[in-house]
C-alpha cells in the first residue's frame, strides 16, 4: 500500500515516493516503488540523503494527485541550522539537474496508477 497525504476532505492528496531525515538520519522509500531500477532507487537515496545533509531538515519527493512530482521540505521550528534560502536554491538546482529522472518518475507513476494508458505510448 502507498503512504498518502490526504487533505481535509478525506481525499487522497499525494503519494510519498521517497524522502530522507536529517533528524533521525533516515531515508525511506516507499515499498510501492520497490520494482524501480536499482540505479534510480541508489539516485533517489543519494539525491535526499545529500539534500538533508546540505540543508538540513525532512525531505520529501511526492507526487500530487496529477502524478507531478513535488518536492516539499520541513524543520523543526527551533533548528537554527535548517538553511531556508539554500532549500530554495537546491530544490531548484535538482529540478533542473534531475529534470530527465524526475520526468521519467512521473510518466512511471501515472502508467502504474492508470492515469496513462501504456498503449497510448507506442
Amino acid at each position: 500500500m502507498m503512504s498518502t497525504n490526504t487533505n481535509e476532505g478525506g481525499f487522497s492528496s499525494s503519494v510519498v515516493l521517497c524522502g530522507a531525515s536529517a533528524y533521525e538520519q533516515k531515508y525511506y522509500l516507499n515499498e510501492a516503488f520497490q520494482n524501480l531500477p536499482e540505479q534510480i532507487k541508489e539516485e533517489l537515496q543519494v539525491m535526499c540523503v545529500l539534500y538533508t545533509e546540505d540543508i538540513g531538515g525532512v525531505f520529501l519527493l511526492e507526487f500530487d494527485g496529477n502524478g507531478t512530482l513535488q518536492f516539499h521540505t520541513e524543520a523543526k521550528e527551533d533548528d537554527f541550522s535548517y538553511d531556508e534560502i539554500g532549500s530554495v536554491l537546491k530544490i531548484k538546482e535538482l529540478r533542473r539537474e534531475k529534470e530527465d529522472l524526475l520526468c521519467s518518475l512521473e510518466l512511471y507513476y501515472k502508467v502504474l496508477t492508470g492515469r496513462i494508458n501504456p498503449e497510448s505510448l507506442r
